[in-house]
């Protein structure tokens, strides 16, 4: 686990606030010194580029996601059905607290070339497809969803409905809400895999 210095994420906070606030194309090293009243030189002494401020703040959000989510499974759910709720509560839920985190996992474009950073969203995605694959496999081991369609192809599906919710919320300017659209799209797949 990589270790962020007090500095570094008083860094990587000012650049989501700077995304947040005027889009991650507005993200500059100079328009970051100048928002945290420093010089570039000394930015510099924390972070070599903005991309590695970038690839810094998605570490961070994968650091808090797995300790988050593992929260979210330590505790007891009468049913699979109830923790994949409370998975993906928790996870718009964290979208919504920092919306600059979709805009940086929502940008390949921007760093499409940046071997880096493409994994680190990479790994954010299969992070969501292995806690979401374990739910509906350990489910579908109780008898609690059917078996029509495999673990691994519905966390697909799942994932793809979730994302393209979250993208929408994300071109609304973050107007609609995300959490009860993310939980009316769960609802729809839990109604055709959940056994009454």
């Amino acid at each position: 686990m990589e270790k962020f210095t007090e500095r570094q994420i008083e860094i990587m906070e000012a650049a989501t606030a700077r995304i947040d606030k005027h889009g991650i194309q507005n993200l500059t090293t100079k328009n970051l010194a100048a928002d945290l009243e420093l010089s570039e030189p000394a930015l510099y002494r924390h972070f070599k580029s903005k991309n590695e401020i970038l690839l810094g703040l998605l570490t961070y959000f994968i650091t808090e996601m797995k300790t988050r989510m593992a929260g979210v499974l330590s505790e007891s759910h009468e049913t699979a059905g109830d923790e994949l709720r409370t998975l993906f509560s928790s996870q718009l839920g964290a979208f919504t607290r920092k919306p600059a985190i979709v805009s940086v996992i929502f940008s390949e474009s921007i760093f499409h070339f940046n071997k880096e950073l493409s994994k680190k969203v990479s790994e954010i995605m299969d992070l969501m497809h292995q806690f979401i694959s374990k739910n509906i496999s350990s489910g579908q081991n109780k008898g609690q969803y059917n078996k029509l369609i495999s673990a691994g192809v519905l966390a697909t599906i799942i994932i793809g409905g979730m994302r393209l919710t979250v993208l929408k919320w994300k071109m609304s300017g973050h107007k609609s809400n995300l959490v009860n659209d993310g939980k009316a799209v769960l609802e729809g797949v839990l109604k055709m895999i959940e056994k009454k």
